[in-house]
């Protein structure tokens, strides 16, 4: 995107297809991070209910929203583009937004593949409420690498600060980071 700014503004000179290459990419990025967003349990729901009800009762509800909606839908969209990515490979199908605009089957193919990762993190998460229906606890997530981490990392190799700087630095980054937990999980912020 910076450079066709720069092509467009100082060179006078913009690309037509840039636009539909920047919404395919974007399109290609929001869909493929659907499953790891529902591995992390980042998808946006109500829960002003959910949070207060029990976990065997969370998992009870997930079985049921899993199995009433979310897998039939998952598998209408997987098989619906699996049928708009084959006629767009068959027709050999380019945008039509802008004149000579790049080809987008490539781009359609994206939406069974990511259908079929979603699909398969929902067994997952299907998994995991089955099991907290057995155990009355969930399981925990795997842990993924987080802003703190990188905080962590860059003050280790910083020859700027001393240790105990590094101490305090670290200290409130983790409170920050605490404090924004939960204000995500509608809890009380401590002060």
């Amino acid at each position: 995107m910076c450079v066709e700014v720069f092509k467009r503004y100082i060179l006078n000179a913009p690309t037509a297809w840039i636009f539909d290459a920047d919404n395919m990419l974007y399109g290609t990025l929001f869909m493929l991070c659907g499953a790891y967003a529902l591995a992390q349990n980042a998808h946006v729901r109500g829960d002003f209910l959910y949070s207060s009800m029990r976990p065997r009762m969370q998992a009870a509800l997930d079985v049921a929203l899993y199995v009433i909606f979310f897998f039939p839908g998952i598998a209408a969209l997987i098989y619906a583009g699996y049928d708009y990515a084959a006629i767009s490979w068959q027709i050999n199908e380019h945008s039509n937004v802008t004149a000579n605009g790049p080809p987008v089957y490539q781009f359609k193919t994206i939406i069974p593949i990511a259908g079929a990762l979603v699909m398969l993190q929902g067994i997952a998460e299907m998994v995991r409420s089955v099991v907290c229906l057995k155990t009355g606890q969930w399981p925990s997530r795997l842990h993924d690498v987080a802003e703190i981490d990188v905080v962590e990392e860059q003050l280790a190799h910083s020859e700027y600060v001393d240790e105990e700087s590094r101490k305090i630095a670290i200290e409130h980054a983790h409170e920050i980071d605490e404090a924004a937990r939960q204000r995500g999980m509608g809890g009380e912020i401590g002060t």
